[in-house]
């Protein structure tokens, strides 16, 4: 995992933004995974202005996004469809047929999540997953307690995530109680991932993710055993990792390393599929 800690949300989101840019600037048809909440829209803010200053291209991207809640129809002010386009697919000029959402008003929802896991396959997987953590610790809707091999599903939301998703509503009884989710195993099939936090709220599932150890009670903690995991931060979330200073020495003497893995544009040099076709000449 590389650790980055920048001075303030609007840097952490412009190098968070730069980093998806430049996934997309090696592969122009990449796959972007996304995220919701207020974490990442500075980093989607700063990636529609780099596009728009860079000329960068995102007519070939398809993006696939984390969850949605059960109930809301894509209209819905607070559904992530809606917040979507509000922040980023409208910005970038998207069509609607690169972007794919879980519905979360499918007449099958079991169906829905079996064929979004279809549809990432058949787009060739992941590049780079954009995601935010919760006060629990949570990815995606990945609550604690969920499988670190879990794929995507309808889940119920821990009242805490009810309570910290409360002002996005008029009151807290018409937060939906449940939500289509990734899994964290489908989230770790990802070829890289980037982890954001801000604010000293997420100090405590910040180190936990980073120095704590592998458990479903942390979820985000499951990202410790990805090969690429980019973990940035504000000094505010930071504020209680122990190792600070390391992570501070490590990102200095790695300043002129790709910030990218090479199976971004080789899929094959991905040790995981590596050690698949190992397993498979082996048997």
């Amino acid at each position: 995992m590389f650790v980055k800690v920048e001075k303030d949300y609007e840097e952490m989101s412009q190098r968070g933004a730069e980093i998806v840019a430049e996934v997309v600037r090696q592969k122009p048809n990449a796959v972007l995974g996304l995220a919701t909440g207020s974490t990442p829209e500075g980093l989607y803010k700063c990636l529609i202005d780099l596009a728009r200053k860079q000329n960068l291209d995102f007519s070939q991207v398809t993006t696939f996004n984390l969850d949605e809640y059960e109930g809301l129809p894509a209209g819905h002010p607070q559904s992530y469809h809606a917040f979507m386009w509000e922040h980023l697919f409208e910005g970038l000029g998207l069509r609607e047929e690169q972007t794919n959402l879980l519905s979360g008003i499918a007449g099958d929802l079991a169906s829905e999540c079996v064929e979004y896991e279809e549809k990432i396959r058949r787009a060739g997987g992941i590049d780079i997953q954009v995601l935010g953590i919760g006060g629990d610790g949570h990815i995606a809707f990945c609550e604690p307690g969920s499988s670190l091999a879990g794929r995507t599903s309808v889940v119920a939301l821990h009242p805490q995530t009810i309570s910290d998703n409360a002002r996005f509503f008029e009151t807290e009884r018409e937060v939906p109680r449940r939500a289509l989710s990734m899994g964290i195993g489908t989230i770790s099939e990802a070829r890289t991932c980037l982890i954001l936090a801000k604010g000293e709220g997420k100090a405590d599932p910040w180190s936990g993710m980073i120095e704590g150890p592998v458990t479903s009670q942390c979820p985000a903690s499951a990202l410790q055993l990805h090969p690429w995991t980019i973990a940035i931060s504000d000094t505010d979330a930071a504020s209680k990792l122990k190792n600070l200073e390391y992570y501070q020495h490590v990102a200095r003497e790695r300043a002129d390393q790709p910030v990218l893995p090479p199976w971004i544009v080789r899929p094959e040099l991905d040790p995981r599929r590596q050690a698949e076709r190992a397993i498979d000449t082996n048997a």
